[in-house]
């Protein structure tokens, strides 16, 4: 097997992509930077109390420490520390949810993508590798094993192969989806680099799209995703004074709620809804959000329920 010199100067190519995993996994319909906003927040009164990143983390460990066979809180911890950039913590949280629940493809794919991450000089680990593996033999439309194994085998020098397993993926990509424009960049990157003409098979794969998104999500979606801060916004705010960043997430988040207030049938919005507010330490409001999800689509109990639980909201 031989790797490009080109190819080895991507860093981590899955990067570009990376964030489709989390939502798939859970079903909630967006992007993973849609209901995850890195920057502090807070309440928008005179008297901010930002929640930190950290007191998240010690509440998932605890919650790990106290029951140690609870699987949501180990997936949920993993998430945590992979956000913090703490990669090697965020495998061993996702080994012992494997180890717990091995049925599940998507805390393979979350391992793999971990172990990506925290090894410095290999692009893609042989456990890496065999954790996507896996996930893929347990859910072969699992969108972020198809992302990092077609990474594996650009990286083995078959490019042309890597590409069209990258086409396919976004022939499953609802389009103008948070992260069809970095799926196509990766494509476009590795087929000018490799001198690969790929703008006819883009556009190719953007027609003849073969949507299914019950294979994205956990069940089928009521509703268009309401979407979250872009990649774009996420920038900006980070360009932004602490108090601005502040006053900017906290608006994301008031504005999806207030779509929500106008569609209030979008049961993935209300998750999304439900994600930002327990990532921000607000958890009351995350069990508001429930309620209001409940009263106005009762036939979705049960999803609302299993998702507000993984997210650890009370009353759920």
């Amino acid at each position: 097997m031989t790797e490009s010199v080109e190819t080895s100067k991507l860093p981590k190519i899955a990067l570009l992509v990376a964030f489709v995993i989390l939502v798939a996994a859970i079903g909630i319909g967006a992007t993973r930077d849609s209901g995850n906003v890195e920057a502090e927040a807070a309440e928008g009164t005179a008297k901010m109390s930002v929640p930190s990143g950290d007191n998240v983390i010690a509440s998932l460990e605890e919650r790990t420490r106290k029951d140690p066979k609870d699987v949501e809180a180990w997936q949920l911890l993993g998430w945590s520390y992979f956000e913090a950039g703490r990669y090697q913590d965020a495998a061993n949280a996702y080994t012992k949810a494997t180890q717990l629940e091995p049925g599940r493809a998507v805390y393979w794919s979350s391992l793999g993508e971990a172990l990506v991450m925290a090894n410095e000089t290999d692009p893609m680990p042989k456990a890496a590798k065999a954790a996507f593996d896996r996930a893929i033999a347990l859910d072969p439309k699992d969108p972020r094993s198809r992302y990092f194994q077609a990474v594996a085998r650009d990286l083995t020098g078959d490019h042309d192969g890597a590409i069209g397993d990258w086409l396919a993926l976004l022939r499953d990509t609802p389009a103008e989806a948070p992260w069809e424009a970095d799926l196509v960049r990766t494509i476009e990157q590795v087929g000018q680099i490799n001198k690969i003409d790929v703008a006819d098979k883009i556009a190719a794969a953007k027609k003849n799209r073969s949507i299914d998104l019950a294979s994205l999500q956990s069940s089928s979606v009521a509703a268009a995703p309401i979407p979250g801060p872009s990649q774009a916004d996420m920038a900006a705010a980070a360009k932004l004074p602490p108090g601005q960043q502040q006053q900017m997430v906290v608006g994301m988040v008031e504005g999806l709620e207030s779509k929500l207030a106008q569609n209030p049938s979008n049961v993935d919005g209300w998750i999304m809804l439900m994600r930002s507010r327990m990532t921000l330490g607000e958890s009351v409001k995350a069990s508001t959000a429930l309620k209001k999800a409940l009263a106005a689509n009762p036939a979705a109990e049960s999803k609302l329920r299993r998702e507000a639980n993984i997210l650890g909201v009370p009353g759920a």
